[in-house]
């Protein structure tokens, strides 16, 4: 991993990303952190060719984005007209909203969806991941959601963007993941697991918890994976002042420039 494959998911500090002048200023921010490209999400309403000025102004690429879930599933042809605009070649379905996990059959076609909406996305060139929180590890017979996710559709169609915190509170490992995945893993979340002062699981800067990056980035590397993407919902302080520590540590530590 070099550090020019480093990007840093917007949704870390949405809070600072509601207008376009705060928009502009955090995205200078992020940049001066050392990140050269971000995962766009969460932030407030903005053209998208105004975005796309910005980001080059501060020389930052849009690796990728989160859309609504069912803006996804309904009108992929809207996502992938975005993204043409973004010039940005990866979007990520964030979360299953309004999906009856316990429910077999409305999971098959939940799956069935997400094939669809990424067989449109990928003639228009964009690829559609998947991030998975904790949930997907419930179990529906033998299998788990995630492995149903990725063995209902086909790898054309969907490809992963794991996210290594919500593998590991799932009961996961990140490191088995990012080898099961391989060959469909462009996006990995990175995203550290901790035990705080109370003995709660709680959520930290990239280094500063109990996950084994070498390995995870050692396996993700095999497995073809193309952006390492820091995220943190939530952090102690200023979040860019998060994203900053995570990338001094993976800078220092993990990449291999």
């Amino acid at each position: 991993m070099k550090t020019t494959q480093l990007a840093a998911q917007l949704y870390t500090c949405r809070h600072l990303l509601q207008t376009p002048p705060d928009i502009a200023k955090t995205l200078r921010r992020v940049r001066a952190a050392g990140y050269t490209a971000v995962q766009v999400s969460a932030m407030g309403s903005i053209p998208e060719e105004e975005l796309k000025r910005i980001l080059d102004g501060e020389g930052l690429v849009c690796c990728a984005t989160h859309e609504p879930s069912q803006v996804i599933l309904d009108q992929p042809e809207d996502v992938a007209e975005r993204l043409a605009k973004l010039e940005c070649g990866y979007t990520a379905y964030p979360y299953p909203h309004g999906i009856d996990l316990s429910d077999a059959e409305i999971v098959r076609q939940w799956i069935a969806r997400l094939d669809a909406a990424g067989a449109v996305l990928a003639g228009s060139g964009v690829t559609l991941c998947y991030h998975n929180h904790h949930q997907e590890f419930r179990k529906l017979g033998d299998r788990t959601i995630l492995d149903l996710v990725y063995e209902g559709t086909r790898p054309g169609h969907l490809q992963g963007e794991p996210d290594t915190y919500w593998i590991q509170y799932g009961g996961g490992d990140p490191v088995a993941w990012c080898g099961k995945l391989s060959g469909r893993l462009p996006l990995l979340h990175l995203k550290d697991f901790a035990i705080d002062a109370e003995d709660n699981i709680a959520m930290c800067e990239v280094g500063a918890g109990n996950l084994d990056w070498p390995r995870i980035v050692a396996a993700a590397e095999s497995s073809g994976c193309r952006w390492y993407i820091v995220e943190q919902d939530t952090c102690p302080g200023d979040p860019v002042d998060s994203l900053a520590q995570s990338y001094r540590y993976l800078a220092g530590e993990i990449c291999r420039d």
